[in-house]
């Protein structure tokens, strides 16, 4: 089993000390990581914890999933890792096709010659 953990539905004013604060009460933590918008560099309402062992982080699962911090209950569970989804050409996620996507009102109707 991993030590990795997912948290998820924390309030957006929730720190990293408040979650080391919070999991060490479960064993020794590793790490934190509360997940940012990289543009306001406001939190996106999740976070990582790395636990020291296997045993610990099934312990902290115990103990916080569904834990009320900052009036929110929380998530807990075993991090999965990470699927990388293909990006088109505007470096957006989610256009698998690779189509340059029609602008509005424009249908698919092509121009066709006079002549």
């Amino acid at each position: 089993m991993e030590a990795k953990l997912y948290v998820g539905n924390l309030a957006y004013t929730s720190s990293e000390d408040d979650l080391r604060t919070l999991f060490a009460q479960a064993g020794t933590v590793k790490s934190v990581a509360v997940i940012k918008d990289r543009e306001t560099g406001r939190s996106k309402g999740f976070a990582f914890v790395e636990m020291e062992t296997a045993e610990e982080a099934q312990k902290a699962i115990t103990m916080y999933n569904g834990y009320q911090l900052q009036d929110r209950a929380l998530t807990v569970n075993i991090a999965r890792p990470r699927v990388d989804q293909p990006r088109d050409r505007m470096g957006s996620r989610g256009a698998p096709s690779g189509r340059p996507r029609s602008r509005p009102g424009t249908g698919d109707r092509r121009e066709r010659s006079s002549w």
